[in-house]
């Protein structure tokens, strides 16, 4: 029994985020402006989701951001029934993979996370497909939790289309909080707990390396696991 759950581990994972790695470049980053409207959250942690694509890399960026204390892999935008990775990464259904996170608004705003969003996570300009990856359910998307969270990400998505900083047009949408559903145990953590895996390399590590330096105040090294 333990080698069969084993296998199918590893099949799951053969089949996760493994296009070719000469499909597009990863050095994706852009600048992204600073939010002109700030973010004003009370204390006390808060939640967020975003979808960028792959959930190894959105997981992994803001899991080296200052003011993040957890950050988990999962699904959104489906049902309870159907949040699963053999669904999903068929595309049979509506969820997309994506990130919830916990962050102390004292330490980093939900503004900044946004800006951290759009500058080496998610390319705004593609629909349906973030880097390698083809299919709804790489689709980049903001799910605002609260009301502010809300207000803010549509001032930003309407800063970013006046800035001129992409040269397509801005397609990530604002989508409603239908539920946040985690993903698989070996999921979690991924590019911590498999650091050599060709598509981390590839794709991944230079996500971080750009947040380090257009980040260096929110930027921390150590990885903040679960």
């Amino acid at each position: 029994m333990k080698r069969a759950a084993a296998l199918l581990i590893t099949l799951s994972l053969l089949g996760a985020c493994q296009q070719s790695a000469t499909a597009a470049s990863p050095n994706h980053a852009v600048n992204a402006p600073a939010a002109v409207r700030r973010a004003s959250e009370p204390t006390g942690m808060q939640t967020a989701v975003f979808s960028g694509g792959c959930f190894w890399g959105t997981e992994a960026v803001f899991s080296h951001t200052r003011g993040v204390t957890s950050a988990i892999s999962g699904y959104q935008g489906g049902d309870k029934g159907a949040a699963n990775y053999g669904q999903v990464s068929a595309g049979r259904n509506s969820h997309a993979e994506s990130v919830k996170i916990t962050y102390d608004p004292s330490k980093v705003r939900y503004d900044q996370l946004l800006q951290i969003f759009f500058s080496v996570i998610a390319d705004p300009t593609t629909l349906n497909r973030q880097g390698p990856d083809v299919g709804a359910q790489y689709r980049s998307a903001l799910v605002p939790l609260t009301e502010e969270q809300r207000l803010v990400a549509s001032a930003y998505l309407a800063q970013m289309k006046a800035s001129g900083k992409w040269r397509g047009a801005i397609v990530t949408r604002i989508e409603p909080n239908k539920g946040f559903y985690p993903a698989e145990d070996h999921h979690q953590d991924f590019a911590a707990k498999n650091p050599s895996h060709p598509y981390i390399t590839y794709w991944d590590v230079p996500k971080i390396a750009s947040l380090r330096q257009l980040f260096p105040g929110l930027y921390k090294p150590s990885f903040t696991r679960g």
